[in-house]
This record gives structure tokens, C-alpha cells and sequence, in this order.
């Protein structure tokens, strides 16, 4: 994207008034997206993302600029204005570049942002149609099949020069179901870090499917009744709730300056020993891996907790001078408009040693969360209340009628403890997570577990 001796020269700029490192991030990003609302196609987007930001580190402070101006001037000016920002000085720098090959874990063989647009039309179409032929009830039906192409290239005054690629591929169901002036919605959204090959793994038709019948279940439930009682969580996006109750913690951003619940544990029993997290960057196409970070740093799997001890924390650069510790391959941004701080990629519970059907038939009454949905946490105190996006109670170790507006209310602290059955059919569910340097794809998962005592929010 740019040439190594311009490259040198932007580096050499950075560190001009006394830097003690400096970095280049480059990228090009196209975005293409069609949208299904009433019965049609709506929309069809396709934009392109292209720029330039260049860091600078003296200690433990940093500063930050981009442009979009790719013009050697344009790049130069950036560079120096970020000097100028650090301090005043005149040091002279050489700098010399030595390009890397960067291994492609995650083939991709039909890129959704070059497939034709009438492809991708009857794909969303077929799910969307499925969804809005399911049921009368179905009153309203809105889809959008995206696609990504990220491409990079990461420069550091170390000498590091490294590009990579990464393409996207999500399709989004959302269904309305209504009933005596009563509205419900059910939702499906599965993705990978591939092309529009991911559709020889999700039939359009099932992902429509999905999400009409969690709006036709919704739409026939009592609401659920509040107390602390036994949950069961089930697989994929539940695990959500290790993501943000206990993963934001685990994030040098919080650690690093002692805003985390988890400052100062390593190789303390933090969770119930059947618990095992993981966050891994580099399961091939997985939705939140990448071949490097965006401080080009290769990807790894991070063991965070083992069998109940915490083990490690997710750390960029800036957390690794804070901490004096090594960087884990989590920096991660949204675009070059951000800086990059320390990030989950994808994240989960491990496989446990609990049979499934075991875990629903020990709970004699409490609730079954099918689907988790959004919510929000404090990373210093772990305090978070998550929504129940589909829900069913349990009585007598059986599963029976479906309930809403249930949430789940507790600390990441204490319900890492209060899980106390760890099942065995790990899957994950895709998001975007949001942070200070911008959303970010992320994958989070776990099997189905049991937490034996939890606050439940309802009615």
C-alpha cells in the first residue's frame, strides 16, 4: 500500500522530536452490504475505507494521528504533527524495514465484496422469504447479507513490516411476530471469517427459520417471574456472558491501570476449577481471527483461566509497558481512525466434563436461557445485567414454557464461582464489540453450563 522507503521516512518523522518507538498503520477496507425491508430489496451498498495512522511512544505515554491524505506530503505532515505533539527536540533517526511473510490461516474462495450482486440477492431473499412464510404471524421481516475486505500493513521503528488480509462474510435476519396488537422479535445473524462459502454451512433457509420462531416464542410467553434462582445457559452466544462480565477484565486496557476486578490474581483461584477460557486469534475462519493484530503481532491462543486459576491477561503494547509483560496478539481497532488498544478475538468457555442432559434434569426449578442477547458491564467492579433473548423455565429437570423479559443480574467475580456444571457442546455466536478503539468482530462461546444461583430480573 506503501512503499518501504516512504515508510522509513514516516517513521524517521514520528521520532524526530525524542520518540522512543513509533508505528504505521495502513488500510484499505471495502464494505459491501444489501438490505431486504417489506418484502424487497432496499439497498445495496459498497464503500470503500482507505488511510493512515502513525503512533508515537515515549514511555508509557503515547500519541496518536490520522489521515486520509495518502500523498507522501500529506503522510509527512501526519507524522510530524504527531511529533510535535510529543515534544521538542531534533533526533536524528535511520530506520530500516525488513518485510515479513505472514502465514493466511483463513482461506477465503468466493469474496463476498466481488460477488455479483444478484448472487447475494436470492440468498438473502431465500432466508428472508423463509422467515416471513413461516407463520402468519410473521408480520415484518428486515435482512442484510455483508461483506468485508480488509487489508492492512503495520510499519514500527523495530524494523517490523508485515501486511495481511482479512474478508468477512455475515447475513442478519430479524423478524417481527404480532398478535393481538402484541409485537415480539426473534433474530438470527451467523458470520465467519470467510466468503460466501459460509453458505455451505448456514442454509439460508434455516437461518430465516431461526429467527421466526424465536419471535413466534416470544410472542406466546408469560413473562418471567424475578428472584435468585438455578440457570442453565445454553451454547454459542451465551457465551456473551463470559465475554463482557468477566473478558473485559481479563483486558489490559482495565489491568494495566488498575481498573480491573482482576488486578493482581495471576495464579490465584479465581472461578470453579471445571471452568477454562480461552481467547484464540487463530482458529481458521473464525469470525474474530486474524493472521496478526493490528500492531502486527501474529494471533496466538491465550489460556486466561485453567481449571479455576487465572493464567494470564490479553495485552497490546501500551498494556505490555504498563504491566511489564509480554503482548499476547489482542491490539485491535475498528479502522485506522482509532488507536489500538488490547481486544478479545474469540473468546469461551471451555468444554467441560458434565453431560448435557445432566445439567437440565439437576435443576428441580429455574430457568433455561436458549439465546442470550445484549447488556452492560463495569469492568472495575464486574457488576452486568444481560437480557434473556429466549427463555424457557425448568421444573422437575425439564424443560417447559417459554418466558420473557427475563435478564441476568450479577458480578463476573462471582458468577465465575457459581458455575458449577460445565457442559460439552462448545459452539460460538458472532458480535461486534465496542471499546475505546472502536467495534471489532469478536466470537464468543462456551457448551451449556449451569450457574447455580443468579439474580433474575423480570416481572
Amino acid at each position: 500500500m506503501i512503499k518501504r522507503d516512504l515508510l522509513e521516512e514516516l517513521l524517521a518523522a514520528a521520532l524526530s522530536t525524542g520518540g522512543d518507538f513509533a508505528e504505521v498503520y495502513a488500510e484499505h477496507t471495502r464494505n459491501n452490504g444489501i438490505q431486504f425491508v417489506d418484502g424487497k430489496i432496499d439497498r445495496i451498498t459498497d464503500n470503500v475505507l482507505s488511510g493512515v495512522g502513525i503512533r508515537v511512544f515515549l514511555n508509557q505515554r503515547t500519541v496518536y494521528a490520522s489521515t486520509s491524505d495518502l500523498t507522501r506530503e500529506g503522510l509527512l505532515r501526519c507524522a510530524r504533527s504527531a511529533a510535535d505533539a510529543l515534544g521538542e527536540g531534533n533526533a536524528q533517526i535511520s530506520i530500516c524495514l525488513k518485510p515479513q511473510t505472514v502465514i493466511d490461516s483463513h482461506p477465503v474462495r468466493i469474496n463476498p465484496c466481488n460477488a455479483e450482486n444478484s448472487y447475494k440477492t436470492n440468498i438473502l431473499k431465500k432466508a428472508c422469504c423463509t422467515a416471513a412464510e413461516h407463520s402468519e404471524l410473521i408480520t415484518q421481516v428486515q435482512g442484510t447479507l455483508a461483506g468485508v475486505d480488509h487489508e492492512i500493513l503495520v510499519a514500527n521503528s523495530d524494523g517490523l513490516l508485515v501486511e495481511d488480509r482479512h474478508v468477512r462474510t455475515r447475513i442478519v435476519v430479524n423478524a417481527i411476530a404480532s398478535k393481538d396488537g402484541e409485537n415480539q422479535s426473534g433474530s438470527c445473524a451467523p458470520g465467519r471469517g470467510m466468503g460466501m462459502e459460509l453458505f455451505e454451512l448456514f442454509d439460508p433457509s434455516e437461518v430465516g427459520k431461526r429467527a421466526a420462531e424465536m419471535a413466534l416464542v416470544n410472542l406466546r410467553a408469560d413473562y418471567c417471574k424475578a428472584g435468585q434462582m438455578t440457570v442453565a445457559i445454553e451454547n454459542g452466544f451465551g457465551g456473551v456472558i463470559f465475554h463482557e462480565a468477566c473478558g473485559h477484565s481479563l483486558e489490559a486496557t482495565q489491568v494495566g491501570v488498575g481498573m480491573s476486578e482482576m488486578c493482581g490474581k495471576l495464579g490465584q483461584k479465581i472461578a470453579n476449577e471445571k471452568i477454562t477460557a480461552i481467547d484464540d486469534g487463530t482458529i481458521p475462519n473464525a469470525w474474530g481471527s486474524v493472521n496478526v493484530d493490528d500492531e502486527g503481532n501474529p494471533t496466538r491462543r491465550n489460556v486466561l483461566i485453567e481449571n479455576g486459576v487465572l493464567k494470564g491477561y490479553m495485552i497490546d503494547r501500551l498494556g505490555s509497558r504498563r504491566m511489564g509483560m509480554p503482548m499476547t496478539g489482542n491490539s485491535r481497532r475498528q479502522s485506522y481512525v482509532y488507536e489500538p488498544t488490547s481486544r478479545m478475538t474469540n473468546t469461551f468457555i471451555d468444554n467441560g466434563p458434565d453431560r448435557n442432559e445432566d445439567i437440565i434434569s439437576s435443576i428441580e426449578y429455574g430457568l433455561y436461557a436458549r439465546e442470550m442477547g445484549g447488556g452492560s458491564v463495569n469492568p472495575l467492579t464486574g457488576a452486568f445485567n444481560f437480557s434473556v433473548r429466549e427463555g424457557y423455565m425448568i421444573r422437575n429437570g425439564k424443560i417447559c414454557e417459554p418466558v420473557r423479559g427475563a435478564s441476568l443480574i450479577g458480578t463476573g467475580s462471582q458468577i465465575l464461582q457459581d458455575i458449577d456444571m460445565v457442559g460439552q457442546n462448545l459452539a460460538t455466536g458472532q458480535g461486534m464489540c465496542g471499546s475505546s478503539s472502536g467495534n471489532v468482530p469478536t466470537d464468543v462461546g462456551q457448551p451449556l453450563i449451569r450457574v447455580k444461583k443468579i439474580t433474575v430480573g423480570g416481572r
